[in-house]
């Protein structure tokens, strides 16, 4: 009785724009005996990913981006935000209510902008207008804490007053 291995090798990679492209290749062998699968799989395994990996080097067609943002997100929007002058050149990668957030705590507590971008970069390993919506959440949270805006039970909002202590 033939045994039959079957063997698949993918990769995917991701491209600028939020693009991404994979090769995958499949064979299928049949074997006299169990003796021969552990070599044969290695040889597969070897030949699969030397033919993927040098066919994925090929990258063909890739989506243009859009001229005003080099990161687009995916639904023909171009996803930048800008400082509001029409200039595009303030782009931040976080929701606009974030860097509205991040603009106000840093303004109401006159916090030095080079300690929060350090802090940023210790952090996250990137400034603080590269920061994606999850990133900047969690400097967002630590700054809170910091300025005392933040306690054991959430975040409280700027401009209303903290609440009552039992005496």
């Amino acid at each position: 009785m033939a045994i039959v291995l079957e063997a698949n090798y993918s990769k995917k990679l991701g491209l600028p724009g939020y693009s991404s492209h994979q090769y995958s290749l499949t064979v299928r062998t049949e074997l006299a005996d169990l003796t021969q699968v552990a070599a044969e799989s290695a040889k597969l395994h070897t030949t699969l990913q030397d033919s993927v990996d040098r066919e994925i080097q090929k990258t063909g067609f890739l989506p243009e981006s859009k001229a005003a943002s080099p990161r687009g997100n995916g639904n023909g929007n171009g996803g930048s935000h800008t400082n509001g002058n029409g200039n595009g050149h303030d782009r931040w990668a976080c929701s606009d209510k974030q860097r509205e957030l991040i603009l106000k705590i840093t303004d109401e507590h006159k916090l030095d902008k080079n300690a929060v971008e350090q802090l940023a970069q210790d952090r996250f390993g990137k400034g603080v207008k590269a920061l994606n919506k999850l990133e900047m959440s969690g400097l967002l949270d630590e700054l809170l804490e910091q300025t005392g805006q933040k306690n054991g039970k959430g975040p409280r909002r700027f401009n209303q007053p903290a609440p009552a202590r039992p005496a």
